[in-house]
C-alpha cells in the first residue's frame, strides 16, 4: 500500500495542480502508462489464471450440457421411433386379429349353412323315405283290400268251382302282374 501512496504523491507532485482537463502533462502520461503496466501485470500474476481457469471450466460444462442434449435428443427421437414401431406393430397385430376373427365368422357361417343344408336334406330324405313306406304300405293295404274285393266279388261269380284260398292266390298273383307293368 505504500508504494501506491508514494506512486500518487509523485503523480500529484509532477502535475503541479494546475492544468485542465485538455493540457498534456508528460509526467502524468508517463505515471499513467507505468501505473497501467503494473496494474495488468498484478491482475495477470492475481486474477487473470482463475478468470481463464473459470472461463474454460465454463466452456467445458457448456459442451458437456451440449453433448448431454444431443445425447437426450437422440434417445428421445429412438424412444419416439420405438413407440411408433410398437405402435405400428400393435395396429399390424389387431389388423389380424380382425382378419382372423372375420375369416372364422366366415368359416363358421359356411359351415353352419352346410350343415344347415345336410339337415335338410336328411330331414327331406327321411321324409321322401317315409313317404315312400307309407306309400308301400298303403298300396300292399290296397292290394290286399282289392284281392279281398275280388276274391269276394270272384266267390259271389263262381262260389262252386274254386275254393276260396285259391280265389285269393290268384287274384294276388294277377295284382303282382298289373304291378310289375
Amino acid at each position: 500500500m505504500s508504494f501506491i501512496n508514494n506512486l500518487a504523491a509523485m503523480v500529484l507532485a509532477a502535475g503541479g495542480g494546475n492544468g485542465g482537463l485538455l493540457d498534456v502533462n508528460p509526467g502524468l502520461i508517463f505515471w499513467t502508462v507505468i501505473t497501467f503496466i503494473l496494474l495488468l501485470l498484478i491482475l495477470k500474476k492475481l486474477a487473470w489464471k482463475p478468470i481463464l481457469t473459470s472461463l474454460s471450466e465454463r466452456e467445458q460444462f457448456i459442451e458437456e450440457s451440449l453433448k448431454k442434449a444431443e445425447t437426450a435428443k437422440a434417445d428421445a427421437e429412438k424412444m419416439m421411433q420405438d413407440n411408433k414401431a410398437a405402435i405400428d406393430a400393435a395396429d399390424d397385430k389387431a389388423r389380424e386379429i380382425i382378419d382372423s376373427a372375420k375369416k372364422e365368422a366366415e368359416a363358421l357361417r359356411v359351415k353352419n349353412e352346410e350343415k344347415v343344408k345336410l339337415e335338410t336334406q336328411a330331414m327331406i330324405d327321411a321324409a321322401k323315405a317315409e313317404i315312400e313306406r307309407k306309400n308301400q304300405e298303403a298300396f300292399v293295404k290296397l292290394k290286399e283290400q282289392v284281392a279281398e274285393i275280388a276274391v269276394d266279388a270272384a266267390e259271389k261269380i263262381v262260389r262252386s268251382s274254386l275254393d276260396k284260398g285259391k280265389q285269393i292266390e290268384l287274384v294276388n298273383q294277377y295284382i303282382d302282374d298289373l304291378s310289375k307293368n
